[in-house]
């Protein structure tokens, strides 16, 4: 932007604008349509920002230098042709979609291509990406109930928000019940549960942000997270993989239409059917698990999984106890958020006391390698693992936020731990003692301490009592893929 035409733009909306002043303002906009665009976009920021400090009203162009008004007809004929500028402005692109479906995965309400307006709308499954009419692309999953005000605002009532907005769409605002993120060009996501604080999460670049009630901005940064509650905003630990990245999504509409949930579907009722099952959670029935979690999408459309979030979040299970396993399978597909705790508890027996050998702990540990730990159990001499337990080589995080499928295999008579990352071997450890496996009550997701909390989703957990191949857990990995 040229130098005059910012400086003009600033006394303008500061309200110190003199006549002359405004009829350069007047003819740089008329002469040039990029000034306009700019000038265009400055409002739209300066009204975003407006309408958090305090009740938001459309600003009026005319009347904002007020003390010139009665004084200066020239200023008045000014003042009408750049309103006139940005009412043609505004008219073009009120009768123009806010936003245009980009992708519909396993979203029945919305198809691709849709064009969204000002109504609201709601989705009951899947996610869907939008694309504003300022090149903002926005992923909304579901459970999500939105609207529209204009490109650059839309309500959300509902539902888990990330964008990723370009310096065109530099403004664009996201309405919660409990307070509102304006977007300063950057990426960011916003979590609105069907009751209780909304969240933002910056993943890169400014958002200002307000709690409903309270009384001034927070500007947040790449790192930062709050939640709004009672008018207020609290600092809260980023979760950028909680939320599902426009990058992301192509790869679960491909999954989808390639049929992934149907295969995923016949390998777990192939399982079910496997005398050596001991639990196969896949969180679709009507009774929920005891514990503290929220219910939130699984990796298809419409289907659930339990997601930690705070210290204390946990599910409880009680299975396999009363008899010991010689052989132990587990397997799951999990989406983690962050890292942070020395240990996120997959899956954690009560107790872990020399006099129970053979109790089970099934873990994360903070450089994102797998662990398997039984008690009493001793590594072979000359074992690399440098805590006592065994470990696998490779991170099971990934750089962003996805499912990713983790399997364990224990065998106590060839005394080994094999580790696999989607399906793939990854290694093995040889144990000088090794008792059989002993399960019974047990906790996911956090282990009755802080050092233990598992943040993110857990969905298909697998507990067998056979030691699985190397091919089926490959083909068990390949059919719950949710990717293509």
């Amino acid at each position: 932007m040229k130098a005059d035409l910012a400086e003009l733009i600033a006394i303008y909306l500061n309200g110190t604008i003199s006549p002359p002043q405004l009829q350069q303002l007047n003819a740089l906009l008329l002469a040039d349509a990029e000034a306009r665009r700019e000038f265009a976009e400055i409002l739209n920021v300066d009204s975003a920002l407006a309408a958090l400090a305090a009740d938001w009203t459309p600003p009026q162009v005319a009347e904002k230098p007020t003390r010139w008004l009665t004084h200066s007809p020239r200023w008045i004929a000014a003042a009408a042709c750049i309103s006139l500028l940005l009412s043609a402005w505004f008219w073009q692109n009120t009768h123009q979609a806010y936003a245009t479906v980009g992708k519909a995965a396993g979203v029945v309400e919305l198809a691709d291509g849709a064009s969204l307006r000002g109504e609201s709308y709601a989705i009951s499954a899947g996610s869907i990406s939008l694309i504003t009419a300022r090149g903002a692309r926005i992923v909304i999953e579901a459970p999500a109930e939105f609207r529209f005000e204009s490109a650059q605002r839309l309500h959300m009532k509902r539902g888990r928000l990330a964008a990723d907005v370009p310096p065109a769409a530099k403004g664009f605002t996201v309405i919660t019940p409990t307070g509102d993120a304006v977007d300063l060009g950057t990426r960011f996501g916003v979590d609105v549960p069907s009751s209780g604080a909304a969240e933002v999460h910056v993943f890169q670049g400014e958002v200002i942000t307000k709690a409903s009630g309270a009384q001034a901005n927070q500007s947040l940064r790449g790192g930062d997270a709050v939640s709004f509650a009672e008018g207020a905003s609290t600092a809260r630990e980023l979760r950028s993989s909680a939320f599902i990245q426009p990058d992301e999504l192509p790869g679960l509409t491909a999954g989808l239409a390639a049929g992934q949930r149907a295969r995923s579907t016949a390998a777990l009722a192939a399982l079910k059917q496997d005398p050596a099952l001991i639990a196969l959670l896949d969180f679709e029935s009507a009774d929920e698990l005891p514990g503290v979690y929220r219910t939130v999408q699984g990796r298809w459309p419409g289907s659930h999984a339990p997601e930690f979030v705070n210290v204390g979040d946990h599910l409880k299970l009680d299975v396999g106890g009363g008899r010991d396993w010689p052989q132990l399978t587990l397997a799951a597909w999990v989406r983690i958020d962050r890292l942070g705790a020395p240990y996120q508890s997959l899956l954690h027996t009560d107790g872990w006391s020399g006099n129970n050998p053979g109790q089970v702990h099934w873990i994360i540990n903070r450089d994102t390698t797998m662990r398997l730990a039984l008690i009493s159990n001793t590594l072979a001499p000359g074992s690399i693992e440098r805590q006592g337990h065994p470990d696998s080589r490779t991170p099971v995080l990934p750089e962003q936020g996805r499912w990713v499928h983790l399997a364990t295999v224990y065998d106590s008579a060839r005394r080994t731990v094999r580790f696999y990352l989607n399906g793939q071997f990854d290694s093995e450890t040889h144990l000088q003692t090794a008792h059989p496996a002993r399960l019974g009550p047990a906790q996911i997701g956090n282990w009755n301490q802080q050092d233990r909390k598992l943040s993110g989703r857990v969905d298909e957990l697998l507990l067998l009592g056979r030691a699985m191949l190397d091919a089926e857990i490959q083909s068990l990995h390949a059919a719950g893929n949710p990717y293509r």
